[in-house]
C-alpha cells in the first residue's frame, strides 16, 4: 500500500503519494501568503495553511487512490496558537523566521534562561500576552506539524514528535540530553513564560499510528511527524552512523547522523565548538537517533537576490547557464551573508561582498562567484559538522533546489573534496516522512528496507580544490561588518 505526505515548507504545501518502491505515484503544491509587516517579522495565515494542506492531500488522493497511512514534515519553529472549541487560528502563525521576540531572549539571557528567536517558546508567550494576556481562554499551541495534525485528524490528535519538541524550547534540556523517550515539557520554562500547560500537545514518537485523518477519504491513519531537516536525513537514506546530508534551499542545513546518544558537546553547551548544535533525528519504536546540525543563513537567498533584487539573472534557474560561460572567477570570491553568518562563525553582523573584481569582471564570473560562496560555505558547514560529531564523512547526500544546478554542484564536489550522491527527490524531506510513516504501517520493515529503495540520481565526484585559502581570507574580511548585531548571541 501506498503513503500519503503532507509537506509544508515556508510558503507552499507539497502532498505526495509514495509507493512501497519509493517512486511517487501523485504530487501536488498549494501556495499559501508569507507577510512582513515589518521588518524582521514574519507572518503566516494559519488557516491559508491548513486550506493548502487539505487541498493538496485531497487532490492526490483522488490521483493515485487509497493510502496506508499519512505522514506530515515541517518547518521548524513556526508557531501556530487555536481555539480548542472552534479550531480557528488566533491571531496569525509567527514563521520561525521571525525576529520579533529577539529583544526577549535577550532579557531572558540575563535571568540565564537560553532562548533563541527561531524557538517556539518566545513566539508562542508573545501571541498569549497579546491574545489571552489574563490566560483565561482554552487554547492550543503547536508547530505546523501539530497544527496539520490537528486539522487532518479534525481535533482528535493535538501531538508533536521530539524532532520539533527539541528546538522549540520548552523542553527540559537535560532530559532532552538524557535520551529520555518519555520527555515532559518543561514545568519551570512554562511557569517563567506564562504558559497554560493545557495549551501544549502530547509528545509521540516520529513513526507511531496517532490518530485517524477523518478530514480524508478513507481516515487512513495519521503515523508520522517530523522535522523537515531531519525527514531529509531519513530522506537520503542516511540511517547509520556517521551518514550525513545538506540540503540546499533557501538556506543550508547539513546534518551527520551521530547514532543513539547525543554529542558530548550537547552536554554542556546549546552549540559545539565549531558551531554545530544538537538536535533530535526521530524517534523511533522507543528510541531516539541523534544528529549534529550546521546552518547556512543564505544559499539560495543568494541566487534570488541576484535576480529579483539586482536583475543579474531573469530566474536563478539561470544561473548555471550564465555561470557555466566562465571556467573560473579569474579570483573572484563572494561570501554569501545577506543576513549573517551561521555555522560556524554564528556573526549576524557579518554582511554579503564581492571580492576581486576588475574592470575584465563581467556578469559570469560573478555569478558564478555566487556558486562557489554557496559551496564553500558548504564545505564550512562540513568541516563543522565533522568537528563537532567526532565523525568523518566519505560521502556527502545533498537535496534542495540548488541541487538541479550541475555548476553548484561540481563546486561543492570540489569544495567538499568527497563524492556527493544527488537525490532523487529534489525534496527529499517528503520521502523521508513517508519512510517513517511506512514503518509505522508496515510498508517497510526497517531501515534495511528504506536503504533498497533508496538511490541517488547521479553522483558528482571531486576535481581539484584550488580556491579555499583565498574563499577564507573573504570571509574573514566579511565578519564583523555591524559590531553591535555581531555581540547578539542566542
Amino acid at each position: 500500500m501506498s503513503i500519503l505526505v503532507v509537506d509544508v515548507g515556508s510558503s507552499a504545501v507539497r502532498a505526495s503519494v509514495f509507493r512501497p518502491d519509493g517512486t511517487v505515484a501523485a504530487r501536488q503544491v498549494a501556495a499559501f501568503g508569507t507577510e512582513r509587516p515589518y521588518p524582521g517579522l514574519v507572518e503566516l495565515d494559519a488557516r491559508q495553511v491548513a486550506d493548502a494542506a487539505l487541498g493538496a492531500a485531497r487532490a492526490c488522493l483522488g490521483e493515485a487512490g487509497p493510502v496506508e497511512g499519512v505522514g506530515v514534515t515541517n518547518q521548524r519553529g513556526t508557531t501556530v496558537l487555536w481555539d480548542a472549541a472552534t479550531g480557528e487560528p488566533v491571531g496569525p502563525a509567527l514563521s520561525w523566521q521571525d525576529l520579533r521576540t529577539a529583544g526577549t531572549c535577550l532579557e531572558l539571557q540575563g535571568e540565564g534562561l537560553r532562548l533563541a528567536p527561531n524557538e517556539s517558546a518566545t513566539k508562542l508567550a508573545w501571541l498569549l500576552d497579546n491574545f489571552d494576556p489574563d490566560r483565561h481562554r482554552d487554547l492550543r499551541f503547536g508547530t505546523v506539524d501539530t497544527w496539520v495534525a490537528w486539522v487532518l485528524t479534525e481535533g482528535r490528535a493535538h501531538v508533536t514528535d521530539l524532532s520539533n519538541a527539541a528546538v522549540s524550547g520548552l523542553l527540559p534540556t537535560e532530559d532532552v540530553l538524557a535520551g529520555r523517550a518519555d520527555i515532559a515539557w518543561s514545568t519551570s520554562r512554562l511557569e517563567r513564560l506564562r504558559v497554560p500547560e493545557r495549551c501544549l500537545p502530547r509528545i509521540v514518537g516520529s513513526s507511531e499510528v496517532v490518530a485517524e485523518a477523518t478530514a480524508l477519504d478513507g481516515a487512513p491513519p495519521l503515523c508520522a511527524l517530523v522535522g523537515d531537516q531531519q525527514a531529509s536525513l531519513m530522506g537520503q537514506g542516511c540511517v547509520r552512523d556517521g551518514d550525513a546530508k545538506a540540503t540546499f534551499g533557501t538556506g543550508a542545513f547539513l546534518d551527520v547522523n551521530i547514532g543513539q546518544g547525543p554529542p558530548a558537546f550537547g552536554l554542556s553547551s546549546r552549540r559545539g565548538p565549531q558551531g554545530c548544535m544538537p538536535v533530535v533525528a526521530w524517534g523511533l519504536r522507543g528510541e531516539l537517533t541523534w544528529g549534529v546540525e550546521a546552518l547556512m543563513l543564505s544559499a539560495g537567498a543568494a541566487l534570488q537576490w541576484l535576480s529579483h533584487d539586482l536583475g543579474m539573472l531573469g530566474s536563478p534557474a539561470e544561473s548555471a547557464e550564465v555561470a557555466a560561460q566562465c571556467e573560473d572567477t579569474d579570483d573572484v570570491h563572494f561570501v554569501p551573508a545577506l543576513i549573517g553568518v551561521g555555522t560556524p562563525h554564528w556573526d549576524f553582523g557579518a554582511r554579503s561582498m564581492f571580492i576581486g573584481m576588475t574592470t575584465g569582471t563581467g556578469r559570469p564570473q560573478m555569478v558564478r562567484a555566487v556558486l562557489r560562496g554557496v559551496a564553500q560555505r558548504g564545505a564550512d558547514l562540513l568541516a563543522a559538522a565533522e568537528a563537532d560529531s567526532g565523525r568523518h564523512v566519505g560521502v556527502l547526500r545533498v537535496d534542495g533546489g540548488m541541487t538541479a544546478n550541475p555548476v553548484f554542484l561540481q563546486e561543492l564536489a570540489d569544495a567538499c573534496q568527497i563524492p556527493l550522491h544527488v537525490s532523487a527527490e529534489l525534496e527529499a524531506t517528503s520521502a523521508g516522512a513517508a519512510y517513517l510513516a511506512g514503518m509505522a504501517t508496515g510498508t517497510w520493515s526497517g531501515y534495511d528496507d528504506i536503504l533498497a529503495v533508496v538511490r541517488p540520481r547521479r553522483v558528482v565526484g571531486p576535481g581539484p580544490r584550488d580556491h579555499r585559502e583565498r574563499w577564507q581570507e573573504a570571509v574573514s574580511r566579511s565578519l564583523q561588518w555591524y559590531p553591535e548585531l555581531t555581540a547578539l548571541q542566542f
